[in-house]
């Protein structure tokens, strides 16, 4: 007998490819086949077959532009939405899976400083703290059909194919790259690799259940993750992007709350469910991510 399906939204997404390489899934996707949804319209077309959990990373991206009242709403909307239409998919099903994993973000704790923060810490203010309380809310509700939930709340995940170090290695690589801001703010990282583990490891461990910090355990400000790139590339990263030239260029909301805000995230329940990072320190990770 085959081994029962682990469902993904969003499986063309940076995550969704990482998981894809680490284990087989079965993509949901916007349209076609007998398994795919339509988030805009709150449908899911089912095909009935048996699957072991669900993983939905599906949602807007929140550096895709500058946050507009309409971008706002878009990146909102897509995550509130599209969990609704998940779970109630869910909870009308006669054969539920065992576990949600579904996507959220160290956005969640806002602007803490220097303050550690475990999965223990309460929420923060702003936009993406609000985004992340209603995302995780409405993820919450496939309990209530005995499904175990597990809000990843993810750091920047680190891949040389996309996301925010692909969008950096241009300017690092011809050495104009440097620290945003002051580069003060911690800066919680992680590599691909560990992000698809650790949600397989999510998937496989009953007793992990409610909010997980998916990043790696070396806390790193963002001046010495510049710092630490410009050297793996062998290039100077001593230009800063000052606050507020970042403020002008993307909007004060953004700025503040994507590039200069500080989330010292520390993966306890990673840890102290049994997970074994393959990558835990930055250097390592980024020789690992971009070989010479």
């Amino acid at each position: 007998m085959s081994r029962p399906a682990v469902v993904v939204t969003g499986a063309s997404g940076l995550v969704g490819r990482a998981l894809s390489r680490a284990f087989p899934i079965v993509p949901l996707p916007r349209s076609g086949g007998s398994l795919s949804w339509d988030p805009a319209k709150g449908s899911v077309q089912d095909d009935g077959r048996l699957f072991a959990a669900v993983v939905h990373l599906a949602g807007e991206s929140v550096a895709g532009g500058r946050w507009t009242q309409a971008r706002r709403d878009a990146i909102l909307g897509s995550r509130v939405d599209g969990t609704r239409t998940v779970v109630d998919w869910l909870l009308a099903r006669a054969r539920r899976p065992e576990v949600l994993v579904c996507a959220s973000a160290v956005g969640f704790y806002g602007d803490r400083g220097d303050q550690p923060l475990a999965e223990s810490a309460g929420r923060g203010r702003g936009f993406l703290s609000d985004v992340c309380v209603a995302w995780e809310d409405e993820a919450r509700r496939a309990e209530q059909a005995g499904v175990r939930v597990v809000h990843a709340r993810f750091g920047v995940v680190l891949s040389a194919s996309g996301g925010s170090l692909g969008q950096m290695l241009p300017a690092f690589r011809l050495g104009a790259g440097g620290p945003l801001g002051r580069g003060e703010q911690w800066f919680p990282w992680i590599h691909e690799d560990d992000v698809a583990q650790a949600i397989l490891h999510m998937i496989r461990t009953p007793s992990i259940t409610g909010a997980v910090n998916v990043v790696a355990p070396e806390s790193v400000r963002q001046k010495d993750f510049a710092r630490t790139l410009g050297e793996v590339l062998k290039r100077p990263a001593v230009l800063p992007a000052p606050a507020l030239a970042l403020r002008a260029a993307f909007g004060r909301g953004m700025a503040d709350e994507l590039l200069l805000a500080s989330q010292r995230a520390m993966p306890e329940r990673l840890l102290a469910s049994g997970y074994s990072f393959r990558h835990p320190h930055l250097r390592p990770a980024l020789e690992d991510l971009l070989p010479r």
